[in-house]
């Protein structure tokens, strides 16, 4: 695997070992970060639950579908909630995929992989007893499809249950929220937990770059499900095993994924998933420019302005020649002087202007002068005759 090179906010090296480019001129960087703050980024944990957004509310028990029911076994049946792409998955394809599982009778939830924020790995053909009626549904899905199945007891737990965990009663009938996120294909049908390091690492790079390939032609939901399966094979179990090359080799895979799947979220207005994705970088590696940056934008987006301004403003101080930060920033100032202007024109609306001090109104009355006029004649009158008198 070569070398990772520093590249800027946004960008995609020859060797395809950094992130996407957004045609987005808002999520890309025109200049080189200073001191190398756009490189690898810390190992993260998984979150690869927020990708594909809630799954469908179950406050009642399973979701209500009104799709035709396939019957792809005596004892299995599905309607499609949402339609996939592509092939299907052959004989030992390793499938990826979140489900709910309800006990039919009871309509008791049992399982929650999204919930549990893990992808379950189900190998087709030495899968585990309980999950058959689960992997032949599976055989008859498209990577992205969501669909409802039920499942006879037979091919689920059996005629015994399981009273530990999860709690299912004995011949309980399954109801299955399910959604194939993808699957490799391997002659071998290995699981994750069989293959090596290199293997594991090569594997989710593949899942990688073909999420970068299907985000230039604009299939974000696509890319999002490849860089989900790449996250999958670095979970934390793996990553804490490696050091030095490996743990090296294995960052460059699984970093990048996950601000690859801010971008797409971001342009697909998804905001506060972006936010989470971004958040999840920002635990373990407080200083990560691109994910600042992203969540930013997202934060930005969603009218969190003082969030934003915080995110913007950490991010210029790591990377000051960054020209595409400068500009978000210049973007919030521009809409701070906005809000003030309405606030002010709302109060003055409100209270009016101030009124006028009042002046005091001069006594010119002609009768009020008249009197004046007339009483200094009498008073001049009778000094003269007090004269007289004397």
């Amino acid at each position: 695997m070569a070398e990772v090179q520093q590249q800027p906010i946004g960008s995609v090296g020859q060797d395809g070992q950094t992130e996407i480019t957004s045609n987005d001129s808002s999520m890309t960087h025109e200049e080189p970060p200073q001191n190398g703050q756009a490189g690898v980024e810390e190992i993260v944990a998984e979150g690869s639950s927020f990708v594909h957004g809630e799954p469908t509310q179950d406050d009642n028990g399973p979701p209500k579908v009104d799709s035709k029911v396939e019957v792809i076994h005596e004892k299995v049946t599905k309607q499609v909630i949402k339609e996939g792409h592509g092939e299907k998955p052959s004989k030992y394809s390793t499938c990826f995929l979140h489900y709910k599982a309800w006990t039919e009778s009871t309509q008791h939830k049992f399982e929650d992989t999204w919930q549990e924020q893990q992808l379950t790995e189900v190998v087709l053909g030495k899968e585990k007893k309980q999950m058959t009626g689960l992997a032949i549904a599976l055989s008859s899905m498209k990577a992205g499809e969501r669909a409802l199945l039920h499942v006879g007891w037979e091919l689920g737990y059996g005629e015994e249950g399981s009273f530990s965990f999860p709690n299912v009663p004995p011949k309980a009938d399954i109801i299955y929220e399910v959604e194939l996120v993808g699957f490799d294909e391997t002659k071998e049908g290995k699981a994750r937990s069989d293959m090596t390091v290199e293997e594991r690492i090569s594997t989710a790079d593949r899942r990688r770059m073909d999420g970068n390939n299907l985000f230039k032609e604009d299939k974000l939901e696509e890319a999002m499900q490849q860089y989900e399966m790449a996250i999958a094979y670095m979970g934390d179990d793996f990553m804490f095993q490696l050091f030095g090359k490996y743990q090296d080799m294995a960052m460059a895979v699984k970093n990048p994924c996950h601000l690859n799947m801010a971008a797409c979220l971001i342009k697909l207005k998804r905001y506060e998933e972006a936010i989470a994705q971004c958040s999840i970088i920002l635990a373990e590696d407080q200083n990560n420019v691109k994910a600042l940056f992203r969540r930013g934008k997202a934060r930005s987006e969603l009218g969190q302005t003082d969030a934003a301004r915080e995110d913007f403003t950490k991010a210029r101080k790591l990377a000051p020649e960054d020209k595409a930060i400068a500009k978000e920033l210049r973007v919030l100032a521009e809409h701070d002087k906005i809000v003030y202007q309405k606030q002010k024109e709302l109060y003055k609306g409100l209270f009016g202007p101030r009124p006028e001090p009042k002046k005091p109104k001069t006594v010119t009355s002609w009768f009020v002068v008249f009197w004046q006029w007339l009483i200094s004649l009498f008073y001049g009158l009778f000094r003269r005759e007090r004269v007289k008198s004397e």
